[in-house]
């Protein structure tokens, strides 16, 4: 069995990014499309999601400014979690305390990894505004002020967000594009011609916009994400409808537009409102069709690509062989087993003749299947 070799790495800093491009072949094919569809899969980062790179990016650029005292500073952030969990996990390594705050809507999984890596945990109400001194933000801000030697490195400001996008995120999807051969059967233009990306801080569809556009193909399609209810899409009419309405998928949509995000659009081409329902339908079938355990918003990722190559843009490429639409996988399904749309995903599974046999086999023995949980 083939294998390549890998170095011992000295922590697991070093094993945060550098992950792999998925064909979605059999997503693709049910929805009768003859470009590639390919999924960029975060979750096999060392800490479970694509925050992982900007946690990393913040904590090092810090230290090399002289931002952070060892044995002294606190790192404190508000987050949604995945940001959290990076910082956590960098912070551990490096030896700072953190602090998070987190809106209690976000998973008790995030909140339980948080504790685990030694992180203290500050839950605040949903219903906040961002800009509200009882936000997740406002608590961030009010403890930096009160705790010595307190810092915020601030994902929603900070350009080493978008920095980390355009330095690894972008450069290891264009080498993954393109050292993949075009062959008969599986036909290649060897470039990236779209790549679509939810959006929470913006910072990753920002930097890997810039990576392939400036560096890889000028003329690639960026497309953003956004859920029902935040207001983060161009042009605003977009967000009309739905507007501050609550909205399950976590770690994306806002209700103010992060400093970090662009909405050129030179950077982002086109945007996609998704809601919760065709998010968590896209989760069951990444799982069911391609075995990709992922979250909500590699699910909303997802149902915004294939919303797009429906459009008169979308569908010139996705009828063309040979064209390759990366789809952005944020992070895995780790952080939201318990939730409600996870587990009704799980358990209310479709009639199946093997179901029905297996059942009949019982029976004769009168040995019942283990009842399913109502959901």
């Amino acid at each position: 069995m083939e294998f390549t070799p890998r170095r011992i790495l000295d922590n697991a800093l070093d094993a945060v990014g550098n992950t792999p491009v998925i064909r979605l072949d059999k997503i693709a094919a049910e929805q009768g499309l003859k470009c590639n569809l390919l999924g960029k899969l975060e979750f096999v980062s060392a800490g479970g999601s694509v925050k992982d790179r900007i946690a990393k990016a913040m904590v090092l650029a810090a230290e090399k400014e002289g931002k952070l005292i060892p044995g002294k500073s606190v790192v404190i952030e508000p987050t949604s979690g995945n940001t959290g969990i990076g910082l956590a996990m960098a912070c551990a390594i490096k030896g700072y305390s953190v602090v998070i705050t987190m809106p209690k809507k976000m998973s008790l999984e995030k909140e339980a990894l948080l504790r685990a890596l030694g992180a203290q945990v500050i839950r605040t109400p949903d219903e906040e505004p961002w800009d509200s001194p009882r936000s997740h933000i406002g608590v961030a801000s009010r403890l930096q002020r009160e705790i010595e030697h307190g810092i915020i490195l601030d994902q929603y400001r900070n350009v080493n967000n978008p920095l980390a996008h355009e330095y690894t995120t972008g450069p290891e999807i264009i080498a993954s594009v393109v050292s993949t051969p075009s062959t008969r059967t599986r036909p290649s233009s060897m470039k990236v011609d779209a790549f679509v990306a939810g959006a929470g801080t913006g910072g990753t569809i920002t930097g890997v916009s810039r990576a392939l556009k400036n560096t890889h193909n000028a003329d690639c399609i960026v497309v953003g994400v956004d859920p029902i209810g935040s207001i983060l899409a161009v042009p605003n009419s977009l967000n009309i409808s739905g507007e501050g309405k609550p909205y399950v998928v976590e770690g994306i949509g806002y209700d103010f537009i992060p400093d970090v995000l662009s909405r050129d659009d030179a950077n982002v081409n086109h945007w996609v409102k998704t809601s919760d329902e065709d998010a968590f339908k896209a989760v069951q079938a990444l799982m069911r069709k391609e075995g990709l355990l992922v979250g909500g918003s590699s699910g909303s990722a997802l149902s915004g690509a294939l919303a797009w190559l429906k459009t008169e843009q979308g569908r010139k490429v996705a009828g063309t062989e040979g064209l390759n639409v990366v789809v952005l996988l944020p992070d895995g399904i780790r952080n939201y087993m318990s939730k409600e749309w996870f587990l009704k995903n799980a358990f209310q599974t479709e009639h199946s003749d093997l179901a029905t046999r297996i059942s009949g086999i019982l029976a004769q023995e009168e040995i019942m299947p283990v009842q399913q949980a109502n959901f």
